[in-house]
């Protein structure tokens, strides 16, 4: 009797073991999505509430069914972490189950639709940024407008592609899962002589993107609010310092759960903004400048205008998690067509119109081509969208250099930022308040929203959405490719090199001038 209640509770723990690694290799996979880029993460913060109230109801039946054995570990670690309720870090032991296939993990956690799919993925492509969009028909004219569409095509054929890389044929000649993210994949294709530095790349490509990303929020916050109020005695710089007073909490967030609805109230207010700016545009339609737009190209400030596009449509940093996290993956190709249909014509649409109503007078912000009667509303409420999307690019960056510097076990570079009680240290804050510091300094010296945007989309953009997963397709997949998948593939990558290249050095020379010109001043 002894032996077999011994055997059962032995069974019982062993059980409940597996489900807690399942549940943090879960966490794991889902770290890896936290780190994209802009808005991507409003509409899976959201998802994270319902995903830890139900995996707390999972815990409850689990200790109801099975009496509370001692010995069973607590579910609800990893998730206690991710969510940064205050606990610290996992043990570098839990990293070693970061590994297991998503699958497993998905097993016990909501899905989410193509719908709510797409929602993410708008939010990711029909950002604020959009506004950056008739600047950059100004100096490409009708070529502008084809980049539109090519960026939309080609986006949504490496988002494919990408997706494609993380599944392998078994020895049954099944299709499965074997890989969870962006990272994995990058390792995968450096193995086995460098198994971890496609990762490094990948990571130090996506904390560029998202600090890039803060430090617009501030540039276009300083703009915005500078063109707003003219007639008062407060400079940009004076606006971006302003700013960063209000972001600084952000260093002491925990997790995004209220922030994130605050988002999303703002990103379906800029929908709104959005429809206001092209209604005004299409009251003015008697005086639309249509000989303005040209097939001629301005060379010096075209190669900005690639970056500004591209930028404009980066979301596959997170797809891996969000088809991961999908009810019927199979949907995913469908939901990528119509994402990117929409984000074309909406974009396409917007930019023209605006151009076409102010033509030669078009500003780098359009919103400040507006009469000064509606202009300070709109802008206030961009403002209050920027400010308050600020935390969800800050933060996962933070949980990017936090796990890849500092939590990384024997492999951190640093010793841990949090204390045995998990609690973050004074100089762990004290970095997090530099790094907001730091998104200040480069919105004061380089206060120019089209070529911070151009110099990151040409330099992140461009390899996050272009290059790599061109290039880890042919590298995983190229004995199963057909050979017209491989001419693309071989396509994208050069022409994607060529745009990354011209945009990048042509970004860098207008930053470089502008950053003498304040410097001087």
């Amino acid at each position: 009797m002894a032996t077999l209640l011994r055997s059962k509770l032995s069974n019982v723990a062993t059980s409940v073991s597996n489900k807690s690694q399942a549940k943090m290799s879960g966490m794991f996979a889902r770290m890896g999505f936290q780190a994209a880029t802009d808005e991507e993460a409003v509409g899976f913060a959201h998802c994270d509430d319902l995903d830890m109230e139900h995996r707390q109801g999972l815990q409850m039946d689990i200790l109801k069914s099975e009496g509370g054995e001692e010995g069973a570990e607590s579910p609800l670690e990893g998730d206690i972490h991710y969510q940064r309720d205050g606990t610290g870090p996992l043990p570098p032991s839990a990293s070693k189950e970061a590994g297991v296939c998503s699958e497993l993990s998905g097993q016990g956690k909501p899905k989410i639709t193509a719908w709510e799919a797409g929602w993410n993925v708008t939010n990711a492509i029909q950002g604020m940024f959009v506004l950056g969009l008739p600047y950059a028909i100004l100096h490409g004219g009708y070529l502008g407008l084809f980049l539109i569409i090519f960026a939309a095509v080609v986006c949504c054929y490496t988002g494919k592609i990408l997706i494609a890389c993380l599944y392998e044929e078994n020895e049954d000649g099944e299709i499965v899962r074997v890989r969870d993210s962006y990272v994995d994949i990058a390792n995968a294709c450096c193995a086995p002589r460098f198994p971890t530095l496609g990762g490094r790349v990948v990571n130090v490509a996506q904390i560029i993107e998202l600090v890039m990303t803060c430090i617009l929020y501030v540039v276009v916050s300083g703009n915005l609010m500078y063109n707003s109020f003219p007639n008062l005695p407060v400079s940009q710089k004076s606006w971006s310092i302003i700013a960063t007073a209000v972001l600084l909490p952000c260093a002491f967030l925990k997790n995004l759960k209220a922030v994130s609805k605050f988002s999303l109230l703002c990103t379906l207010a800029h929908f709104v903004i959005n429809i206001l700016v092209i209604a005004y545009c299409l009251s003015r339609a008697r005086d639309w400048a249509w000989d303005k737009v040209k097939f001629y190209i301005d060379v010096k400030k075209f190669p900005i205008s690639i970056g500004i596009i591209v930028f404009s449509y980066t979301s596959q940093i997170f797809l891996p998690s969000l088809e991961g996290n999908m009810q019927n993956p199979k949907e995913f190709h469908c939901m990528m067509n119509w994402t990117h249909i929409a984000a074309c014509i909406l974009k396409g649409l917007f930019a023209l119109v605006a151009y076409l109503t102010w033509a030669d007078e078009t500003k780098e912000v359009i919103t400040d081509n507006l009469p000064s009667t509606i202009r300070a509303v709109v802008n206030i409420f961009l403002v209050a969208k920027a400010l308050l999307s600020y935390p969800l690019p800050f933060f996962a960056a933070v949980e990017v250099l936090e796990r890849s510097l500092f939590q990384d076990g024997n492999r951190a570079f640093f010793p841990n930022c949090y204390g045995g009680d998990g609690r973050l240290k004074s100089w762990g804050l004290t970095l997090r308040c530099a790094l907001v510091v730091f998104t200040l300094l480069m919105a004061i010296y380089v206060p120019h929203f089209a070529l911070l945007m151009g110099l990151t989309g040409s330099l992140t953009g461009a390899g996050l959405c272009f290059l790599l997963p061109s290039l880890f397709h042919l590298k995983l997949l190229w004995r199963k490719l057909l050979w017209h998948h491989v001419f693309f593939d071989v396509a994208i990558f050069v022409i994607g090199g060529i745009c990354s290249v011209s945009g990048f050095i042509h970004s860098l020379e207008g930053l470089i001038e502008a950053f003498r010109t304040n410097a001087e001043d």
